[in-house]
This record gives structure tokens, C-alpha cells and sequence, in this order.
């Protein structure tokens, strides 16, 4: 149909980002996920599912997982500065404890003004025993904002248009699924 938008592929070449990976660098099977620290259903996925996949599958070097932004800034007005402030975080080499704060406390932090969320933003790097007067002056002169962006244009080039977005070695699966879809799309790829 004319006029109709293009379905995406069936799979897509979706590079491992910048952040540092989880589990074997050398997997067979990459789950590159996209998603938004203000999202509540990336946080449903990072509480829910997560961990289940983490034990099976992350810590056991059966797949690497590669986490990328895509703040959906239209609707969280918060979630570009809270990508921001994890990269902030993985400047100190903390990534992965600090994408788990942020998740962990969305609930106190998304609702608050931004000069209150940045504060805690800088409370949870304290908490992380990250250098916070190094953290707050990343945070403060966007430096990591250029990063950000680089992953909503893979993001975008991509087809993702919600959070969470996952490929499964380039296999796109939307949205907070539970973790039996998901697994059968990586026991799938393991075959």
C-alpha cells in the first residue's frame, strides 16, 4: 500500500555501541537492548526479567548483552540526563552498578524537577563511591550528551521507536516481554 510505512527487516545490523558489555565478548549470541532510564517498562524489564536472564544466560558467558540509550525525551523529560549521568558513571568505571541505581530508584527521581533529579543523580554516584565534584562537572557540561546522541541515531536507523527495544543477534523483539520469549529467541540462536 502507498503511503503504508515500511515494515522493518528481519534482522538488523546493530553495532555493540560503546558502553562495555556483559558476559563473553565472544558469545555466539548478542542482545544489544535499547532502552530509557525513565521508561517504566524498562524498569519492569530491568526488576522483572533481567536478573532470570543474568543468571542463565549473561553469567554463565552464554550470550553478551550490550545496553545502548534511546531516551524517550517527547514523554521523560528526565531520561537524556539520566543517560548522561550513567555514562557520567562509566567515565569512573561504574557503569552497570549505576544503570542498576538509576533503575532501582525511577520511582524517586523521575517525578522531581530537574536541578532535584540531577542532585540525586549526583547522590547515587556518592553512593557508588564515585568522585561526585568529577561526576556533577560531567553531568553539568554535557559531556557525554554527543554519546547519547549517537545511540538515539543507531537507535533510529534501527526501527526502534518504543523502550525496551532488543535484537536478539539482530532479530527485533519490542517491549518488556516475559522472560520465556525472550529466552526462546536466544535458545534459538544457541542452536
Amino acid at each position: 500500500q502507498p503511503g503504508e510505512p515500511t515494515p522493518p527487516p528481519a534482522k538488523v545490523d546493530v553495532s555493540d555501541g560503546h558502553l562495555p558489555p556483559l558476559g563473553d565478548p565472544n558469545a555466539k549470541v548478542t542482545i544489544v537492548e535499547f532502552s530509557d532510564f525513565q521508561c517504566p517498562f524498562c524498569e519492569q524489564f530491568e526488576n522483572n526479567t533481567y536478573p532470570q536472564l543474568y543468571d542463565e544466560y549473561i553469567k554463565t558467558n552464554k550470550i553478551k548483552f550490550v545496553f545502548r540509550h534511546y531516551p524517550l525525551v517527547g514523554i521523560h523529560s528526565l531520561a537524556r540526563k539520566a543517560a548522561e549521568a550513567s555514562e557520567c558513571a562509566n567515565d569512573q568505571g561504574k557503569f552497570w552498578d549505576y544503570h542498576k541505581a538509576l533503575f532501582k530508584n525511577q520511582s524517586a527521581w523521575s517525578p522531581l524537577p530537574l536541578a532535584d533529579a540531577l542532585d540525586s543523580f549526583t547522590s547515587y554516584a556518592s553512593e557508588l563511591g564515585l568522585d561526585t565534584t568529577t561526576f556533577r562537572s560531567c553531568l553539568d557540561t554535557d559531556q557525554f550528551a554527543q554519546k547519547v546522541q549517537e545511540d538515539i541515531a543507531a537507535g533510529d536507523k534501527a526501527y526502534v521507536n518504543g523502550t525496551p527495544t532488543f535484537f536478539i543477534n539482530g532479530k527485533r523483539l519490542v517491549g518488556a516481554r516475559p522472560i520465556d520469549q525472550i529466552k526462546q529467541l536466544i535458545d534459538q540462536e544457541l542452536k
